[in-house]
């Protein structure tokens, strides 16, 4: 059964379809945050994250007649977004620098915050990864790609995007460990 925004989106795309600038532009206005923010958990800030949102937005444009009616038509256009930040990853990277800590001493507990951690901390500090850690966590944990389908699409081999999410993995465990350990000097003292 369709929801009032399946059918809302459905009109709106069919308006594209026969290419209604109007039903285009709504179009953009409805989707726009929400693909704006899976285009923030690849990007290195705010403005890289909309420029990704403007390619993506254009490719879904150039591309509508790909879209065969299987599947969420919302999903479709979530993996361009998607499928735009990895381009754009690959055509700004020169080499991947995995050893970006390898000179750092990470330790790694098996204790986690058990706080109240929010969703937003949580994106926050995956933001704060390298370009390449960011990358291959958000495709890995967040998008659902193997280290396979990784390894095509970044240019690494699965080895290296296992490794890779392995080392974010650790600093995300990291900063977890950091915070639980400054909120109990926090309310200690």
């Amino acid at each position: 059964m369709m929801t009032t925004v399946d059918n809302r989106l459905q009109t709106l795309w069919e308006g594209c379809m026969r290419n209604d600038r109007k039903q285009q532009e709504m179009l953009y206005k409805m989707l726009a945050p929400k693909m704006l923010a899976v285009c923030m958990r690849y990007a290195k800030d705010k403005d890289e994250a909309q420029d990704i949102l403007q390619e993506g937005f254009i490719k879904m444009f150039k591309n509508m007649n790909n879209y065969r009616g299987e599947g969420s038509l919302e999903g479709w256009i979530r993996r361009i977004m998607v499928h735009s930040a990895i381009s754009r990853y690959r055509k700004a990277k020169s080499t991947i620098l995995v050893d970006d800590f390898a000179g750092q001493n990470i330790p790694v507990s098996s204790s986690y915050n058990d706080n109240g951690l929010e969703a937003r901390d949580l994106m926050n500090m995956v933001l704060e990864l390298p370009s390449t850690y960011r990358s291959v966590f958000n495709m890995y944990a967040i998008e659902g790609f193997s280290h396979q389908e990784i390894s095509s699409k970044l240019g690494m081999t699965e080895l290296l995007s296992r490794t890779t999410l392995y080392r974010a993995r650790t600093l995300l465990k990291n900063k977890l460990n950091e915070l639980a350990l400054r909120e109990s000097h926090c309310m200690a003292g």
